[in-house]
């Protein structure tokens, strides 16, 4: 079965599920798109790889590749290869030595640890039949472009009534409880702003 290289163009508050976070996949040089709903802290965990930010002690799965690099184990892709009910199932494809294994994970860990070692991110043609929307207008992040972080409208708003010496107060208070999602989004306004 031909594999579909995917990436992640978006991740964003979810419309359908409270406390919850939809990451978006695209297809690379494509148009359809994968929404998969997935926990804040695993939301957490791909943002902070993303914005390559440098957490005060490692999250679990920073803990999860210096393990596995210290054991000599590579992660060369993640497949997601099922979906069943409304689940995404994956797989990660490693290799030690001359040892191929594949190893079942959530597709929200998949994803965090893909991120973290930089490889790619793969489904089948079933999967983004069953699961993908096609890009309307300019909502989606274009394929190859840079990675985008959102957070929900109104949280955009809110900074936006803030001063700038009230959103670098409020970045220091979103660092120390480790909420790296808000970070990024109160950093971006404080860019959109020239601070």
């Amino acid at each position: 079965m031909k594999k579909i290289e995917l990436e992640i163009v978006a991740l964003s508050h979810s419309i359908t599920q409270t406390h919850s976070y939809a990451v978006i996949l695209g297809e690379v040089n494509g148009v359809r798109r994968i929404p998969i709903v997935i926990g804040g802290f695993e939301a957490q965990a791909i943002a902070v790889a993303l914005e390559n930010m440098s957490p005060s002690r490692p999250l679990t799965h920073d803990l999860m590749k210096n393990f596995m690099l210290a054991f000599n184990v590579d992660l060369n892709e993640v497949i997601i290869n099922d979906l069943q009910e409304g689940i995404f199932f994956s797989k990660l494809l490693c290799t030690s030595y001359n040892d191929t294994v594949e190893i079942d994970s959530r597709t929200s860990d998949a994803l965090a640890l893909a991120v973290r070692f930089g490889c790619p991110i793969y489904t089948y043609e079933n999967i983004i039949n069953e699961a993908g929307i096609e890009k309307t207008g300019e909502s989606t992040v274009k394929a190859g472009a840079q990675q985008s972080i959102t957070t929900s409208e109104g949280d955009k708003d809110d900074l936006k009534t803030m001063t700038v010496d009230d959103l670098n107060d409020f970045l220091s208070e979103v660092l120390e409880r480790e909420d790296y999602i808000k970070a990024i989004a109160i950093r971006d306004e404080l860019k959109r702003r020239g601070a």
